[in-house]
C-alpha cells in the first residue's frame, strides 16, 4: 500500500518510444473517457513572475476513472529564454496518488510525458479530421523545438505521413535541425523556409511556436487542417472563419488563447464546432466547405493516462526505483 516509485527521464522516454501506438490509442481512450464523464479536470494554475513575463509554472490536477483510477499533478515548467541557452524549453513532473488511500506512489520525470501526450493527440486529430489520408498532401511545421519533433514522429507512427514537409522558425538554426530529424530519422522529404506565408499554405499546418500573442491574420482554406498546439498564434478574424475543434471547451477558453480571444471578441461560443472526442464518436460531423483548427489546451487527464502506463511498464520490467520507508508514519497510532 505504501510503495513509491520514482521513474527518471530516459526510463520514460524509453518506455514511449517503443509503444507510441500504445500512446496514440490511450489518448484517443482517454478523450473518450472525459468526455463522457469519468474524469476530473480542474482549471490550470498558472505561476507567473513578475521579472520574467514570458515564463510560467502550470499546475495540472486531475482525477481518471475509467481503468486508471489514480490522480494526480503535473507541474510543468515553460521557460522560453531557455532555448537561447540550448535548452529545452519545458521541464516537468508527475505525482501520481492512489484513489484509495490519496497516497502519492510514484514520481517521474514528464516533460517527455508531456510532449509524448501533446504528439499523440495531434495524431489523433490529424487522423480523423483528414479522413481521406494524408498521401498527396503536404505538411508544415511552425516552430521547430521538442514538441515539433515529437509530433512528427507521432504522426508518422500512426500512419500520417505527407509527401514532404516544409519547416519554418525563426531560428533557422532549429528549423533546419528539424528538417535534418525529418530526412534522416523519418525519411520524409522536408525543407526548410524562411517564409512564413509559404509554410501556412500547406495543406496541414502544425503549429508549435511559444507565440503570446496572435501573429496569424491571414485565414487559411478550405480542406486545410491546422493543429493549434500551441494555442495562440492565430488571430480571432481567422478562427471565426473556420470550423473549430477543441479538447474542452471550457478550458480552452482561457488564458489569452486564440479561442478565449475569439470569444471575448465575438461575444459568443458559436464558432466552436465541437470536440475532438464528439468528432470521434461521430456526434459531430466536421464541414468540408471550411479548414478545420483544432485547438487543444492540454488536458491533464492525458498526462494521468501516459503516466500511468508508463508506471505499470516500468515497475513491470524493472526499472523504476523504489523508494523504501518514504513515508515517516504509515500507522495512525
Amino acid at each position: 500500500m505504501f510503495d513509491f516509485d520514482l521513474v527518471p527521464g530516459p526510463v520514460v522516454n524509453r518506455i514511449l518510444n517503443a509503444d507510441r501506438t500504445v500512446v496514440t490509442d490511450l489518448v484517443r481512450q482517454t478523450y473518450l473517457h472525459h468526455e463522457s464523464g469519468e474524469s476530473v479536470n480542474p482549471d490550470s494554475y498558472f505561476l507567473r513572475f513578475p521579472d520574467k513575463p514570458d515564463a510560467r509554472i502550470i499546475a495540472l490536477p486531475a482525477f481518471l476513472a475509467a481503468d486508471v483510477q489514480l490522480a494526480g499533478i503535473k507541474w510543468i515548467s515553460s521557460f522560453p529564454a531557455n532555448t537561447r541557452r540550448d535548452l529545452p524549453r519545458a521541464a516537468a513532473v508527475l505525482i501520481l496518488n492512489d484513489f484509495e488511500t490519496g497516497y502519492p506512489i510514484a514520481c517521474m520525470e514528464a516533460a517527455q510525458i508531456s510532449a509524448a501526450r501533446t504528439a499523440a493527440s495531434a495524431a489523433v486529430a490529424a487522423d480523423v479530421l483528414r479522413p481521406d489520408g494524408h498521401e498527396h498532401t503536404r505538411t508544415a511545421v511552425v516552430g521547430a523545438g521538442v514538441i515539433a519533433r515529437n509530433v512528427c514522429q507521432y504522426l508518422h507512427d500512426a500512419g500520417c505521413r505527407p509527401d514532404s514537409y516544409v519547416v519554418h522558425d525563426l531560428d533557422e538554426r532549429s528549423g533546419r535541425s528539424l528538417v535534418t530529424h525529418l530526412n534522416d530519422a523519418l525519411g520524409q522529404e522536408a525543407a526548410f523556409t524562411g517564409d512564413l506565408g509559404t509554410a501556412l499554405e500547406a495543406d496541414t499546418v502544425i503549429l508549435t511556436t511559444t507565440a503570446a500573442t496572435p501573429y496569424i491574420h491571414t485565414g487559411f482554406k478550405p480542406g486545410q487542417v491546422v493543429l493549434n498546439l500551441s494555442l495562440r498564434d492565430i488571430a480571432p478574424e481567422v478562427m471565426v472563419r473556420a470550423a473549430n475543434v477543441l479538447d474542452d471547451v471550457e478550458h480552452c477558453m482561457k488564458a489569452n488563447t486564440s479561442p478565449h480571444l475569439t470569444e471575448r471578441a465575438t461575444g459568443a461560443r458559436d464558432f466552436v464546432t465541437g470536440t475532438l472526442a464528439e468528432v470521434l464518436t461521430g456526434a459531430v460531423t466536421v464541414p468540408t466547405d471550411r479548414p478545420v483548427i483544432f485547438s487543444p489546451f492540454g488536458l491533464g487527464v492525458l498526462d494521468l493516462a501516459v503516466g500511468a502506463f508508463v508506471l505499470s511498464r516500468a515497475r513491470a520490467d524493472g526499472t523504476s526505483t523504489a523508494v523504501p520507508d518514504f513515508f515517516a508514519e504509515t500507522q495512525r497510532w
